[in-house]
């Protein structure tokens, strides 16, 4: 149940003194709460029902439906103010690293496909979902097809660590496709409880075609996936056994797609790992 005074530099970064530690957000907000169409999710759902009967086949022998394995391109967008923002190419690295741990199972992974700093100011601290520096900023930058993944790195204000677009919003508006996600948060940054680099596993999580597992409540069809039980709450921290839905199990605070601290979060699900690569298949690949 229940994605001209520009300086533009492309190339590897130097190395960057790491930065004073800056006030970490006192919970996880992430921008995303879109859903899709009711035909979007019916299509999704008759491709994982001919997938898992497929499988079923597969494993008598008649047949084989598994997902082909895929390397994902990654275009890194530093966006800097001229003195805070900068990361380098370890920091980069580093947060690839991140991304292929946590989906390794998944059929999924990522390589660096190219790097770029630009300075801009107002891109750095005022983009955010349907502004104007948003789309100056994508328009300018973005690079690759529907299977590459774009990130901007910026200064968000309010707490807020990132978004993404979903793979359905793609054919629509191509040059908005990718995740922007809060600058500091790569692994090892300056803001506590969320510097492991998930942000951008729990952002690129939607880019692929998941939901929060918080999505819908205790009712519904919550996050389209049978194996995250109902859930009320987004998690915040690392609680021992939380169940915000009485009754449909433990709350899935482990799951990549809620809002725990980085080192709570360590898994997607089976069936969320099916949602991703039915979405994956149908838009991206």
């Amino acid at each position: 149940m229940q994605f001209k005074s520009l300086a533009l530099f492309i190339g590897a970064s130097l190395a960057i003194a790491a930065p004073a530690a800056l006030a970490a957000p006192s919970a996880r907000i992430c921008g995303n709460d879109q859903v899709a169409s009711a035909a979007i999710e019916q299509a999704l759902g008759l491709k994982l029902a001919s997938a898992r009967s497929d499988n079923t086949k597969s494993a008598a022998g008649t047949s084989s439906a598994a997902f082909t394995a895929t390397r994902i391109p990654i275009y890194f967008h530093v966006i800097t103010d001229g003195t805070n923002g900068k990361l380098s190419s370890t920091n980069i690295n580093n947060q690839i690293s991140v991304m292929n741990s946590a989906y390794s199972g998944t059929g999924l992974s990522f390589y660096l496909a190219g790097s770029e700093t630009t300075t801009n100011s107002n891109w750095f601290n005022n983009v955010n979902q349907g502004t104007t520096a948003e789309r100056q900023m994508k328009s300018a930058l973005r690079k690759g097809g529907a299977n590459a993944l774009n990130v901007y790195t910026v200064n968000f204000s309010g707490g807020l660590l990132g978004y993404a677009t979903f793979p359905w919003s793609y054919n629509s508006n191509p040059s908005n496709d990718g995740v922007v996600m809060q600058w500091s948060s790569y692994p090892g940054g300056p803001i506590t409880n969320y510097n492991g680099g998930k942000t951008l596993v729990h952002e690129a999580g939607h880019w692929v075609g998941l939901y929060h597992v918080f999505q819908g409540g205790c009712s519904g069809s919550g996050d389209y996936v049978d194996d995250t039980p109902p859930q009320s709450t987004a998690t915040s921290g690392c609680p021992a056994n939380q169940d915000s839905c009485s009754g449909g199990g433990p709350d899935s605070i482990h799951s990549y797609m809620d809002y725990s601290y980085d080192d709570c979060l360590t898994e997607f699900t089976s069936g969320q790992i099916a949602r991703l690569q039915a979405a994956m298949d149908s838009y991206r690949l």
